[in-house]
């Protein structure tokens, strides 16, 4: 069921969103080479605790998995989608880092995520970042009240599909408030009119994830971490949204 939130719902998942942005481009910012995926993880811990809040993520068991993920921050590098778990893996020069971050403030959860590059990346990583992030903003646009979900895809599959990269198909943006993932599914791609129709309200995360050859992926040995199957780089970018009657309330901004 689509929870439609109230105007004291839609206060503290303001707040809540501004906090999340501030924690993760502070981690974002603080990355470098030679930083472990713990030591990332225990800093955004570190900094979301300081400013009187919950990780979102820590012991969070998503529908139909058999255990809790184990950590703050989902850190994905190169060839990781999403949902990497933090490591001992020290990152290094022309990585690019997946951050993915997710708040609870006074009960109610938002989320984010920013792809970065460590050092001096390459001109094809780059490139995909840009157009990533590009095609949030995109789908972002066209999240009008009285739009549907399929309007979103279909901005952000239209705008990806010109650079030939592979769109991720079986993992998809969502509802989030009460819960961290909520209905409806927010797909990456779609055709115009179709899916959930938007309604003041209601709050998505939408985030592409996309991927410099195909779309195909791949769930790792730990039941949570997303690579691409054939090994090729992917950027994720992600902002919690407000549906309005007219254009979108971005949450995290």
């Amino acid at each position: 069921m689509i929870k439609i939130k109230n105007e004291k719902e839609i206060k503290i998942l303001r707040e809540g969103g501004k906090r999340l942005s501030k924690v993760l481009y502070e981690v974002a910012r603080r990355v470098k080479s030679g930083m472990t995926k713990l030591e990332i993880d225990r800093l955004a811990e570190d900094l979301i605790i300081k400013g009187g809040d919950i990780p979102a993520f820590k012991n969070y068991k998503p529908e139909g998995a058999k255990v809790a993920f184990p950590a703050v921050l989902c850190i994905s590098v190169n060839d990781e989608i999403v949902h990497g778990i933090p490591n001992d893996y020290k990152l290094k020069e022309g990585d690019i880092v997946g951050l993915d971050l997710g708040v609870k403030h006074e009960g109610m959860f938002t989320d984010m995520a920013v792809t970065v590059g460590i050092g001096e990346v390459s001109k094809e990583a780059k490139k995909l970042m840009e157009v990533t992030s590009q095609a949030l903003e995109l789908g972002i646009l066209s999240a009008k009240g009285g739009a549907y979900t399929g309007d979103i895809g279909y901005a952000i599959e239209s705008f990806v599909n010109a650079y030939g990269y592979g769109i991720v198909r079986d993992l998809s943006g969502h509802g989030v408030g009460h819960e961290i993932h909520e209905e409806p599914f927010v797909p990456n791609y779609g055709r115009r009119g179709s899916g959930v129709k938007l309604k003041p309200g209601m709050v998505i995360a939408i985030e592409p994830m996309i991927n410099i050859g195909g779309d195909e992926i791949a769930l790792c040995s730990d039941k949570f971490t997303y690579k691409t199957r054939d090994g090729s780089l992917s950027a994720h970018f992600e902002k919690t949204i407000l549906i309005t009657e007219g254009a979108p309330e971005i949450l995290t901004p």
